[in-house]
């Protein structure tokens, strides 16, 4: 009977916690549409994934090249480029954002392919 009420308990407890938690934050449109379509190619090598940082006051969504020696492009909600931190020959982006690893905060991952 103890083993009873503790499991019953113990479920109430969980399924109020995950009742709880807040939503993730839907992603804009045209992100998501990113995102699709790469989910349309073959997968990557590394596998595709995408961060949201918040950068200079604005929210961005870095995501990552397909392959060697190509940027690593930020994009805004309004998927207007912002910048390549990253990535190309010299792994140092287009140096339109020389500061992006010290000033950008990453928020979440927004997506890894993990197919």
């Amino acid at each position: 009977m103890v083993k009873v009420f503790l499991s019953m308990a113990l479920l109430a407890l969980l399924s109020k916690e995950s009742c709880s938690k807040k939503k993730e934050a839907a992603l804009p449109a045209c992100i998501q549409a990113r995102i699709d379509s790469i989910r349309a190619q073959p997968r990557w090598n590394p596998p595709a994934r995408v961060e949201e940082y918040t950068y200079k006051g604005r929210t961005v969504y870095l995501f990552s090249a397909p392959c060697c020696d190509q940027y690593h492009a930020a994009w805004d909600g309004n998927c207007h480029y912002v910048c390549a931190p990253s990535g190309g020959m010299t792994g140092k982006g287009d140096r339109k954002c020389t500061d992006f690893a010290a000033e950008a905060k990453l928020v979440r991952t927004v997506w890894n392919d993990e197919r």
